[in-house]
């Protein structure tokens, strides 16, 4: 099956206002740009002539961003620190039409910032600030009320996980309740090797690797074409049998995607990237297109291939990034 553009654009359009709640780790990503032209004396590594700085926000807080570029309303609820990067994290998002009001402030931690330093299109460095996160019983108290208050007045629910400490089981069992309540779809973008227990979830966008992880199968390389790798197709069942989604979407790269329901066929969705330059985000477009057009009332399949033509479009981009609907529709065949 292949989405039309006339149909892509209705679903674009019943998109508008959609309200998404995305749960997970809040951060910042920083861009230091700049140009290469000697060695350092110092030591064997490139000196950056720094042209241009900007900061964006990242981790679960870019797949709101994603939203809201497709023009649905995205939300945060996560954990922030009471710091000058959560105060700025907290303004750029707010700039951008986020909703903060389900992040918690947590004077105990320091907000997480990713640097990274990028010369001619090539990252040469990244520095991470961040400390070990656990919740204390007041902040994961006031998290849990923010949930159930904001997942009330949602049309989806995302669950984005970067492995810092926020998605624990006791977050996943609270909003997938609430999710269910409500009857909206629920999504998990998961993180490998960190196990918890998502059954009741609507659809799950792990990549290759981490379907293999969460499946505790050992790693192969990709054999042939996708529906015929008989070793991702066995982890695709194993996860389906796991998780009990109605839809397991497995980001394969450039080979697309793989989409798997119990009792059907399995569906290869072929890559819609034209040109890559970075790979980074990719994930986050994806899961947040993905809940978005199903909760504007796209079938599994439409949802998942809107998506994969979003995380073409982004992928053709330096940085963090997202996607307008006009280039979603751009990049469309007529």
């Amino acid at each position: 099956m292949t989405i039309t553009r006339k149909r892509a654009a209705e679903l674009l359009k019943q998109c508008e206002g959609k309200r998404i709640l995305v749960i997970g780790d809040l951060m910042i990503d920083r861009y230091i740009m700049g140009s290469v032209s000697r060695i350092s004396p110092e030591a064997p590594v490139p000196v950056v002539h720094v042209h241009k700085e900007k900061a964006v926000p990242g981790g679960a807080s870019n797949v709101a961003l994603n939203i809201g570029s497709l023009r649905g309303q995205g939300g945060v609820a996560g954990v922030m620190g009471d710091d000058a990067d959560g105060r700025e994290l907290a303004e750029l998002l707010g700039r951008r039409g986020v909703g903060t009001t389900a992040a918690v402030i947590d004077e105990a931690i320091r907000t997480t910032v990713k640097t990274r330093v990028i010369a001619e299109r090539q990252q040469v460095v990244r520095i991470d600030w961040e400390d070990s996160f656990e919740y204390s019983a007041s902040s994961l108290s006031r998290l849990e009320q923010r949930l159930e208050e904001e997942i009330g007045a949602s049309d989806g629910v995302i669950l984005e996980d970067y492995g810092k400490g926020v998605i624990i089981q006791d977050v996943v069992d609270i909003a997938i309740a609430a999710a269910r309540r409500k009857g909206v779809p629920i999504g998990l973008d998961p993180k490998d090797n960190h196990i918890l227990n998502v059954e009741g979830i609507t659809l799950a966008t792990p990549n290759r690797k981490e379907a293999f992880s969460a499946a505790g199968v050992p790693e192969t390389r990709p054999a042939g074409h996708p529906l015929e790798d008989a070793a991702v197709l066995k982890v695709g069942d194993i996860l389906l049998d796991k998780w009990k989604p109605e839809l397991l979407m497995i980001t394969l790269g450039g080979d697309g995607m793989l989409l798997l329901q119990r009792g059907k066929k399995p569906i290869h969705v072929p890559t819609r990237a034209r040109e890559v330059f970075d790979v980074s985000g990719a994930g986050d477009t994806v899961i947040a297109t993905c809940v978005l057009a199903c909760a504007a009332g796209a079938s599994f399949v439409e949802a998942a291939e809107i998506a994969n033509y979003a995380a073409g479009v982004v992928v053709g981009k330096l940085g963090t990034a997202t996607c307008t609907p006009e280039e979603l529709l751009a990049s469309m065949p007529e």
